[in-house]
């Protein structure tokens, strides 16, 4: 477990506001391989990636071993700290998620706070229960997991648009108060909303990069300690594969200019 300790604690150490750590978000080893060649000291995974890449849906459709079995085979290919992408967790105990997680090889974990299969928030105590769970099992296996707690009130649109931005902080002040390491208000993309959020909070916060969002450095002047992509690295190598298909199904050749 000292490997595993140590590699929770430079994920950790990554999340400093104002100098963002960048995850373009892996699904296989081999893109896991391209992420660290490319200069990025951590990998994260996307669910919905990873689950597609399986030829399953996203929302918890992919079995769960086979989750696992993908963030295994992502942390045994690179030499870096990896955090993965659990969606609200399977239904897993918390005991049981931890080792788990731990087994994979993997030392931080994204948990969302919507059911994945209704769509609909979850009770913020349920949710402070479940991360206050994982908390306390992580420590109890010698293992300080990185725990990156998503809010999902921007993503399906709780009530008026102007009360969001409140829930979102009540919400994430709740899951850092249960052990959440950072909190991820995930779609919320306007900048002034970004700076309030990150200021009422005082604590790392996690940005999706997308077009309607900041750039890289804008974000980093707003104080976002954590940018990752999501499925789009993967949505656009996909994008880029039809296109090549498409040239060699037009008798062209797919590499040229």
């Amino acid at each position: 477990m000292t490997e595993l300790s140590r590699r929770a604690a430079a994920l950790r150490a990554l999340h400093r506001p104002g100098n963002p750590l960048i995850l373009p978000n892996a699904w296989d080893a081999g893109s896991a391989r391209a992420v660290v060649a490319a200069g990025f000291p951590a990998v994260a995974t996307s669910s919905g990636a990873v689950a597609e890449a399986l030829g399953h849906a996203d929302g918890e459709a992919l079995p769960v071993a086979e989750m696992f079995a993908a963030v295994g085979r992502i942390a045994a290919a690179v030499p870096v700290p990896v955090t993965a992408d659990l969606e609200r967790g399977y239904g897993l105990r918390p005991a049981e998620l931890v080792e788990r997680l731990l087994a994979a090889g993997a030392v931080g974990a994204n948990l969302e706070d919507s059911d994945p299969r209704s769509k609909r928030l979850s009770d913020v105590e349920e949710q402070a229960d479940l991360l206050a769970g994982i908390r306390a099992a992580a420590r109890q296996a010698g293992v300080d997991l990185v725990l990156n707690a998503r809010v999902d009130v921007h993503l399906r649109a709780y009530g008026p648009a102007e009360e969001r931005l409140a829930e979102a902080v009540r919400r994430a002040r709740r899951y850092l108060a249960a052990g959440a390491d950072c909190v991820y208000p995930i779609m919320l993309a306007d900048p002034a909303l970004i700076r309030d959020f990150v200021a009422e909070l005082a604590a790392p916060v996690n940005v999706l990069a997308r077009p309607s969002a900041p750039g890289l450095a804008e974000l980093a002047a707003l104080g976002v300690a954590r940018i990752s992509y999501g499925s789009g690295v993967y949505a656009a190598a996909r994008a880029r594969v039809a296109d090549l298909l498409a040239a060699i199904r037009a008798g062209g050749d797919p590499f040229g200019p």
